[in-house]
């Protein structure tokens, strides 16, 4: 059995709710394909460990498989599409939501390294066989629970060191970093996500990141792969989604409540973003979450 294996058969006894002592570290399972779905991620670093994933970020495509590790930087918008899964081979991996407090601790206790150029928010290489042993040994405390206090810090500490030592180093410094570029990026982000129902100019959204409004939309394109307005635009129809669900409200009801000014052009993109027009997604995706597993 190799390395990989050990982490999956670990992952797949501990797929679904995380464990209370370790909150950031998810394991799930998934055991056939999937329709693209939108979602916001959080910076997180995902290792998969059985099946493919498909992941749209702007006008680029992302598609990894067993033994990738994805980081994700920024609170991007993407739609996921698992692409390869079936009940004897599920789509298995694990995911490390990301502590920029235990990066900037680590990076303290290395070589003063220059802010890296910055690039886009996300990134995709293979785990080398010290990453792949530094996620089992963090993985395997799911197991051993009585350790988790003592040990799931050093050993997440192990696995941030191994990260920035390899393809994705760059990508993680820009994340510890308290006024680096994609810091100020992010302000900007978290903005839009705060005030997404308002009219945003792309000057306001500069000046919160302290950018000219050339070099602002450029570096933010590089970051998210869309437009700053078309990341309000994705950020309000995913809201929009989550309140038919939650809510069941009318969609023009809804459209109105996130900033579209006709239920027309609200439906419109609802529909290009995810597929079906909003009510009947809405529908759907309530008819999937009251079946259960």
């Amino acid at each position: 059995m190799t390395q990989l294996d050990d982490i999956r058969a670990i992952a797949l006894r501990h797929a679904g709710a995380p464990h209370p002592q370790m909150p950031r570290l998810h394991a799930y399972c998934i055991d056939n394909p999937t329709d693209a779905n939108g979602l916001i991620y959080q910076p997180v670093v995902c290792l998969v460990l059985q099946g493919r994933k498909r992941t749209f970020i702007g006008d680029g495509a992302l598609e990894y498989g067993a033994s990738d590790c994805m980081v994700v930087a920024a609170e991007l918008t993407a739609m996921g599409q698992v692409c390869e899964a079936s009940t004897d081979e599920p789509f298995v991996a694990l995911n490390l939501f990301l502590d920029p407090a235990v990066i900037s601790t680590i990076l303290l206790d290395m070589n003063a390294l220059g802010e890296p150029a910055i690039g886009s928010g996300f990134g995709v290489a293979k785990a080398g066989p010290a990453l792949l042993d530094a996620w089992h040994r963090l993985a395997s405390l799911l197991d051993r629970p009585q350790e988790i206090p003592v040990l799931a810090p050093h050993l997440e500490h192990e696995l941030m060191f191994r990260l920035l030592m390899g393809p994705h180093g760059a990508l993680l410094r820009q994340i510890a970093g308290a006024d680096t570029r994609l810091s100020r990026i992010r302000r900007a982000m978290a903005y839009v996500r705060h005030h997404y129902a308002d009219h945003l100019s792309i000057s306001a959204m500069a000046a919160i990141a302290g950018m000219s409004v050339s070099v602002f939309h450029r570096r933010f394109k590089a970051v998210t792969g869309v437009s700053p307005l078309q990341y309000q635009k994705h950020v309000r129809l995913h809201e929009a989604r989550r309140r038919l669900v939650t809510e069941h409200a009318e969609a023009a009801t809804v459209g109105y409540a996130v900033g579209y000014e006709s239920a027309s052009q609200f439906s419109r993109e609802y529909k290009r973003l995810f597929g079906a027009p909003p009510r009947r997604d809405a529908d759907s995706l309530q008819a999937i979450v009251e079946a259960g597993p």
